[in-house]
């Protein structure tokens, strides 16, 4: 071989990866649209991947996820929703309830939507049915406000002598008038008496809080709602500050010191909507997967915390618990 065949094979052979590279596809991209902050809620993400790799989709492998956060401004969700749009994102995953669903709704009719919502899919809008969704949308669908009377019910098995009792609610949240009407239901059917406090702001929480504590109730009832979620370090920090007995809709709460949640398993709701994305990554349909419904509550009470106010937890919430934080 001559010289410079022999030269020209070694450049050739040298460009061969290059090529190849430049050959594979490139990998898919889901938008993960969350109405929280970044640091607010990293199991959720968490969960939604371990999701996916259960489908084979492993982020940075196979699948990028592109994440938008809102950080609790709802007004901003719209506009995060047309940047997905925008870059193509191959799926748009959604938590945090029905806005950021609508809001990428209203951005598109052809990528596929995954949502992770409380709130009823097909009495919103989202979906036609839960067996047959239609469109471009399904997902995930846990319980919340259906529990508001459970959760009282409980709160009043630990605390038997509360009578007056206040409720903090999100005027702006997903589901407050539910919460509102269901608390008020049970209050009446168990003859407590409730004090509505709202904050839709994390200065309108320590507000509430100093006029909660004012008022000197016998115990407290924290509606669930993205924005109590993220700021569950500042919630847990004034019920304690404030000597507050009080009672949480999510067990993320109970892990950073609160004292008792009831509530569905967020986390498994995620993980469900990760793996309907890796099978729309497969080439499903959202109008053939049927919204899941998660169906995992949980009861979970923090013993350390019920010492430090003094409360005894009766054997029988002790049997019932899901988990016990000690």
């Amino acid at each position: 071989m001559k010289r410079r065949e022999f030269i020209a094979g070694l450049s050739g052979a040298a460009a061969w990866p290059l090529v190849a590279q430049a050959q594979q596809p490139a990998m898919p991209v889901i938008g993960y649209l969350n109405v929280r902050g970044p640091d607010d809620s990293p199991e959720l993400l968490r969960a939604f991947r371990e999701g996916l790799k259960l489908e084979g989709f492993v982020e940075g492998e196979n699948v990028l996820i592109l994440s938008r956060f809102a950080d609790n401004q709802m007004d901003r969700l719209p506009d995060l929703a047309a940047d997905l749009v925008r870059r193509q994102v191959a799926i748009i995953a959604t938590t945090g309830g029905i806005k950021p669903a609508t809001a990428a709704k209203q951005a598109t009719s052809t990528i596929p939507i995954l949502f992770t919502t409380a709130e009823d899919p097909v009495r919103t809008g989202l979906v036609a049915s839960l067996a047959r969704p239609g469109g471009n949308l399904t997902g995930a669908n846990f319980l919340s406000a259906e529990l508001v009377g459970k959760r009282l019910e409980l709160l009043h098995q630990l605390i038997p002598k509360a009578v007056r009792l206040a409720l903090l609610v999100n005027p702006n949240g997903p589901t407050p008038e539910i919460t509102l009407r269901d608390a008020q239901r049970a209050a009446d059917a168990m003859g407590l008496r409730l004090q509505v406090h709202r904050a839709s702001t994390p200065r309108e929480i320590d507000a509430a809080f100093e006029a909660i504590a004012s008022d000197r109730p016998d115990a407290l009832f924290v509606g669930t709602d993205p924005l109590f979620s993220s700021r569950r370090f500042q919630m847990v920090n004034l019920a304690s500050r404030h000597g507050l007995p009080a009672s949480y809709g999510i067990r993320q709460m109970v892990e950073v010191g609160g004292l008792m949640s009831y509530g569905s398993d967020t986390s498994a709701a995620l993980r469900e909507t990760g793996v309907y994305a890796g099978r729309v990554l497969k080439g499903a349909k959202p109008s053939d997967l049927p919204v899941v419904q998660v169906t995992k509550i949980e009861l979970v009470i923090n013993l350390q915390t019920a010492r430090t106010l003094g409360i005894t937890v009766p054997q029988s919430l002790l049997v019932a618990a899901d988990e016990l934080v000690d």
